[in-house]
């Protein structure tokens, strides 16, 4: 509910604040007095763009500041949870414009964006100007006040859960296939290098070993030469170094009485010998098992160059690289043949999910069907009310392909005229028929739909009389559950408020600027009066008021 509003320095308002009655407010004024003026404050709160042209003084910046009480405030909580914002059950919204026409947007005097001061304004009002019944045309509007009428809210969010879970599968289903297909390309071609691979079987570091096996059965006749060589020099020569050497630990031995030194000498000579005899032991093993092959070359160079020409292919230099990207070709066979398992299941589990969204919207479609001639009755009947006794609504429902909402499309057909050739309301109803027509709609689910606070802004264009006063019944009725700001200016209307203010002008400063005010009993009468005769009421006028107001 919108409990103050405070404008200052916007086009000629100097400064002005309005406490709005929790019901039916009306503001009346002479035209050009400035109640669109008003509006277009309001609309800053509400997010609209604006610049430094509204400013009357361009030395002082414009502030618009609107104070909202809480009364339904679920959805609200969320937002405020959703932009990390203070909540509180009064909320302030200000926006401020500067001399250089840049604006600031804050809320509980946290700052935030033109977008979240939009967002934040859908929640807090309905605004309904002269004109503007894009809304009604709008077919998720349409939905929405079948779905409200229908109480539909509960399989609705059960389809929303149910709907988010089919597309997420059905997206990774469409996934899978799409990899599956480009996998089915490249299949034949993996399987090639696959089975070339495992053909040649290769272990881990083989053809490393291989070139070294090769290197040394290439040398086998200088390598045994050379070891023989060796061999003899340390133990079979006329003077092996092994016998020599123990000729010379025998002498060392003979001088370990003369220094402390020459024993532990002697130790490490020994074990010289002892090593170096295992050196030509070993010399000798090495030198025996090494054997010209010309069998086993052959088999290696094949085997190698079987190895060479997959090393090349690949493009890599180690057998451990050639063994990698085996794997990785075996995964990506496995893949194809496991992905047809796994598409098998999420077929199954899309198809379930589907019929769960389309048994529940089967649900929500019969419910809106079951609203429709209760709801266009009572539509029908309220625009007879309001001066429209030869329009008709009719709601054209027609299968759909399934979405989040359901399985309809919901059409506004309007004739005005008992012709009976219904038309998509844009196309044949005027601006006062479509907003006659969208406060009827309003009024009958504006409860239901948690409508926030409802503005009208000049709603009652092109009517008089008993439809005028029709209409005031109507907005009194709807104030009874919801807080209304009308501009109107018709007696009828004016005469049904909880709250009357008049917008008048006046020399403030020498200045002309915009003022209002609340209204007491007498002054409402007088103003009601003059809205019936003119500026100076007659006696009727005012009787007339009295009687208007006193009902």
């Amino acid at each position: 509910m919108l409990q103050r509003l405070h404008i200052r320095n916007y086009a000629i308002i100097e400064e002005l604040s309005i406490s709005f009655s929790p019901q039916l407010n009306i503001i009346t004024g002479e035209t050009g007095a400035g109640k669109s003026i008003l509006m277009g404050a309001l609309n800053l709160i509400l997010g609209q763009r604006a610049d430094s042209n509204v400013l009357q003084d361009k030395e002082q910046k414009c502030i618009v500041e609107a104070v909202f009480a809480l009364q339904d405030s679920g959805r609200l909580q969320q937002f405020f949870k959703e932009n990390d914002l203070d909540f509180s059950e009064e909320i302030l919204v200000r926006r401020e414009i500067a001399v250089n026409g840049k604006s600031r947007g804050f809320v509980n005097d946290t700052p935030v964006n033109l977008s979240q001061l939009k967002e934040l304004s859908l929640l807090l009002v309905d605004l309904h100007q002269q004109f503007d019944t894009l809304e009604l045309g709008n077919e998720n509007f349409q939905r929405e006040v079948l779905d409200a009428l229908a109480n539909n809210s509960a399989q609705l969010a059960i389809l929303k859960e149910n709907y988010s879970k089919y597309i997420a599968t059905k997206n990774e289903l469409e996934e899978l296939h799409r990899k599956q297909l480009a996998a089915n390309k490249e299949l034949d071609y993996n399987q090639f290098l696959f089975e070339e691979l495992e053909t040649l079987s290769l272990k881990q570091n083989e053809l490393e070993e291989l070139e070294a096996e090769l290197k040394l059965l290439n040398n086998s006749e200088n390598i045994k030469q050379q070891l023989g060589a060796i061999y003899f020099e340390i133990k079979d020569s006329d003077e092996p170094i092994v016998q020599q050497l123990k000729v010379l630990q025998h002498k060392l031995n003979s001088l370990q009485q003369y220094h402390p030194s020459v024993e532990s000498l002697c130790g490490r000579m020994n074990s010289s010998i002892l090593e170096l005899q295992d050196v030509a032991e070993e010399l000798e093993q090495i030198d025996s098992n090494i054997q010209f092959d010309a069998q086993r070359i052959q088999k290696a160079n094949d085997r190698l160059s079987e190895g060479y020409k997959l090393l090349k292919k690949h493009g890599v230099n180690e057998t451990s690289q050639l063994l990698e990207i085996q794997q990785v070709l075996q995964q990506k066979l496995d893949d194809v043949l496991n992905a047809s398992a796994t598409i098998e299941a999420l077929e199954k589990e899309t198809a379930t999910l589907y019929g769960i969204c389309e048994s529940i919207a089967g649900k929500i479609s019969a419910a809106r069907s079951a609203q429709v001639k209760s709801f266009t009755d009572k539509v029908n009947k309220l625009l007879v009310q309001v001066g429209m006794p030869n329009a008709q609504l009719k709601v054209l429902i027609q299968p759909a392909k399934l979405s989040v909402t359901g399985m309809d499309e919901i059409g506004f057909l309007f004739d005005a005229n008992k012709s009976n050739r219904f038309e998509p309301l844009h196309k044949v109803a005027s601006g006062g028929e479509l907003s006659r027509l969208m406060l009827s709609i309003k009024s009958l689910v504006a409860k239901k739909l948690q409508l926030p606070t409802l503005i009208f802004d000049e709603i009652d264009t092109g009517i008089s009389g008993e439809a005028a006063r029709q209409v005031g019944i109507i907005m009194k009725e709807l104030s009874a559950g919801h807080q209304l700001i009308v501009i109107s200016h018709q007696p009828q209307i004016a005469a049904k408020a909880s709250a009357h203010y008049f917008v008048y002008k006046a020399i403030v400063k020498d200045k002309i600027a915009t003022s209002i005010r609340l209204l007491d009993n007498d002054e409402r009468i007088t103003a009601i009066a003059k809205m019936l005769s003119g500026e100076k009421p007659t006696a009727a006028a005012l009787e007339n008021a009295r009687e208007m107001v006193s009902n």
